[in-house]
């Protein structure tokens, strides 16, 4: 995440940099784009691991043990299916985009960019299964915490 964001800052910095001086690159927005997804979509992958994504865990907590392990366990298989169904969808859509490349960038392949799809999408689930010990715990000592209460 730290090399992608310092990517795109200087890449976004350059760009702005030979725009001023009357020679701007081709590429750079196009470049600009792609970085940001990737950001979005591996930050995401790491939010997960943090627990930092948003949700509503005071309802959860107000929950008698069994119904809050029970929606616990459900909103776990409901992510993990979503995000293997996303793999599946993106993975999918690489194969129609092998052939198309970017407008800018002519060797640089959609299939390559668009990537970050079905890779983010295991990472997610990757993450998900790890922290799954630890929501189940919290679940059942009925002591959710806050993403932002992990700060």
């Amino acid at each position: 995440m730290i090399v992608l964001m310092i990517g795109l800052a200087v890449e976004v910095t350059a760009g702005v940099i030979f725009r001023y001086s009357g020679h701007s690159l081709v590429w750079y927005d196009e470049v600009a784009t792609v970085l940001l997804a990737w950001v979005t979509f591996y930050g995401s992958a790491l939010a997960v691991l943090k627990k930092g994504h948003m949700g509503v865990p005071e309802i959860v907590r107000m929950m008698p043990l069994g119904p809050r392990v029970a929606a616990t366990i459900l909103a776990q298989v409901l992510t993990i299916a979503f995000f293997l169904l996303l793999a599946w969808a993106g993975y999918s859509v690489m194969e129609v985009l092998a052939t198309d490349y970017l407008v800018s960038l002519p060797k640089v392949s959609v299939a390559f960019v668009q990537s970050v799809i079905p890779i983010s999408a295991v990472l997610i689930v990757i993450a998900q299964v790890l922290v799954f010990p630890d929501v189940m715990d919290e679940a059942l000592r009925g002591d959710i915490v806050k993403a932002e209460e992990l700060i």
